[in-house]
Formats: C-alpha cells, structure tokens, sequence
C-alpha cells in the first residue's frame, strides 16, 4: 500500500509538472509583466494560480461526471490524451515553445483590468492549465477511488501550483540564470518525460479496450 502510494505520488507530480511546465510558462510570464510595477506583477502571478488551481480540482472532481453525460471512458480519455501528450512532448524536444508563443498584449489606460484579462488569459488558461493538464488530472482521478490516493493527487496539483507560482515571482532572475540555451535543454529533458508518459498512458488505454474487442481473458496471477 505504502509502495504503491509512494509510485502514484510520484506519476502525479511527475505528469503535472511536465504538463504544466512552469519553465516555459517564465519567460512569457516575464514578457507580460515587463513594464508593469513589482507589486502588480506578483498579483497576476497569484490570481493566474489561483484560477488554474481551482480548474483542475473543479475538473479532478467532476471528471466522472463528464464521462457519464457524454458516454466516455477512461480507456478512451488515457487513448487521446497518450496522444495529446506525444505531440507536446515532441514540441519540447525540438525546443519549440508553440504553446507559449503570444502577441504582446496592447497597453490599456486601466491597469487593474489589464492584470485581471492576462491573470486569466493567457497565463491561467491555456499556459498553466491547458488540456493537457485538464486531461492529466481527469485520468489520474479515474486511476484510484480510495480517498487516500485521491487526497495526494490533490496535494500534487496544490504543490505544483505552487512551484509554478514561485516561478513567476522570480520570473526575471531565474529567466538571467538560465538563458535561452539553458531554458531549452530544460524545455528537451522535459519534453522526453511527458512522450515516455504518453507512452504508458496510450497502451495502458489501448490493452483494455483490445481484449474487450477480441475478447482476451486476462492472465490470472499465480
């Protein structure tokens, strides 16, 4: 039990934080915020958070819901987002930051409601909670029904939030250290992670649904 707790901590913190990513979210958040004062910065920085924390729990919790309205299945949701996850995967490894790639936001007269508009979009949705993320939590949720697993999801999504949000406070120093070159070998190694997680999720989709369709009687353990 305790082993098996450990693993599934382990997945949820290592697929939430591949798919959130928040070192290709820091340069864009950077950009965004550049000409806005210190104190303004930190409140996009927490409102973005915040908003993207509550989403995923909102879809953590009524992901079963959504596949009983609309007859979907688990198997199915780990096919697509196996899918789903390859193809940003292999984006990362060419160092192509496609979902990060926005306009400059045109400066407003109302600086509040400048905050608030990018504090939600982009920086909320779809930079740190995108459909890979949304997906990640859903299957993860649909993996285990003891309250025990499903409090560290929750506590997985809760402590990679908050990674994320100190990526953004230190948006500007980290985005120094690091540098362009070094943000894409992080962006590569990354990148690997999330198509290996692909991987495990599009055949663990794929052999439920392959014995149901010719009807293969699993093995029994001895």
């Amino acid at each position: 039990m305790a082993n098996s707790l450990m693993e599934f901590a382990l997945l949820c913190l290592t697929s939430l934080f591949t798919m959130i990513n928040p070192v290709s979210i820091t340069p864009v958040f950077s950009s965004i915020t550049a000409d806005l004062p210190v104190q303004q910065a930190r409140h996009v920085a927490l409102k973005a958070t915040m908003t993207a924390f509550a989403i995923l729990v909102t879809f953590a919790l009524t992901g079963s819901i959504i596949f009983k309205v609309f007859a979907i299945s688990v198997n199915s949701l780990k096919i697509v987002g196996g899918v789903l996850f390859f193809l940003m995967g292999y984006e990362m490894v060419q160092a192509r930051m496609g979902r990060t790639r926005i306009d400059k936001q045109e400066e407003m007269e109302d600086l509040e409601e400048y905050t608030n508009n990018v504090a939600i979009t982009p920086l909320a949705i779809p930079l740190i909670c995108g459909p890979g993320a949304i997906a990640t939590v859903i299957i993860l949720m649909e993996q285990h029904k003891d309250i025990l697993f499903r409090s560290v999801l929750f506590l997985s999504i809760l402590t990679v939030i908050g990674v994320t949000y100190l990526f953004l406070l230190f948006a500007k120093p980290i985005m120094d250290r690091l540098g362009e070159s070094g943000n894409k070998v992080l962006m590569r190694i990354m990148g690997l992670i999330v198509m290996v997680i692909a991987v495990e999720y599009f055949f663990g989709g794929l052999k439920p649904m392959l014995r149901d369709i010719f009807e293969i009687v699993p093995l029994a353990n001895p």
